[in-house]
């Protein structure tokens, strides 16, 4: 895979896991066209979370967003938290991350260093068989992913499940 479709890739997911903007349906259908090829399931998945979000108003899919990853525990948008929950370890884990972010010269844009949509633009950044960007993805998101996914398992009514499920199937084909 060529680097620069890694990158569109995850500045995909990013846009997809980050609070709903007012582009939304055209990020997600410009996710599904990416993913076809290579990914058809995951695009598949994509494809089911864009039916719901064409039919559903703006202030609802934000309504959603919130209950999904900044109210459930299971299910948080920072990835140290479902790491490790608020302890010394997440801690130490995003202080890491802060280190990593300013060798790299990355702009956390005041968002915390474990907010995932922000993990997903700093792998943007980096080249793809760098440690940083190894490490990430297998210790940090495919964890966070996988763990997501099994915290919702029984949850199949929640519009992102094929979102979450989708970046895993994803992410652990670019990690192969």
């Amino acid at each position: 895979m060529k680097v620069g479709q890694r990158q569109q890739i995850y500045q995909s997911f990013s846009q997809l896991l980050n609070y709903p903007s007012s582009n939304l349906v055209e990020q997600t259908r410009a996710t599904i066209d990416l993913l076809e090829k290579d990914y058809p399931q995951a695009a598949e998945l994509i494809a089911q979370f864009l039916g719901f979000i064409e039919k559903t108003e703006f202030g609802r899919l934000e309504e959603i967003y919130t209950g999904t990853f900044d109210v459930n525990p299971a299910c948080h948008i920072f990835a140290g938290h479902i790491l490790f929950g608020e302890s010394f370890k997440r801690n130490t884990f995003m202080a890491e991350l802060a280190v990593e972010y300013e060798k790299q010269g990355f702009e956390t844009e005041k968002e915390l260093v474990d907010h995932i949509p922000l993990l997903f633009r700093f792998l943007c950044t980096v080249e793809p068989e760098e440690t940083i960007a190894t490490d990430l993805l297998s210790e940090c998101l495919i964890p966070v992913f996988e763990k997501m996914n099994e915290n919702f398992k029984d949850d199949s009514t929640n519009p992102y499940m094929p979102v979450l499920r989708s970046t895993l199937i994803v992410l652990q084909e670019l990690n192969k």
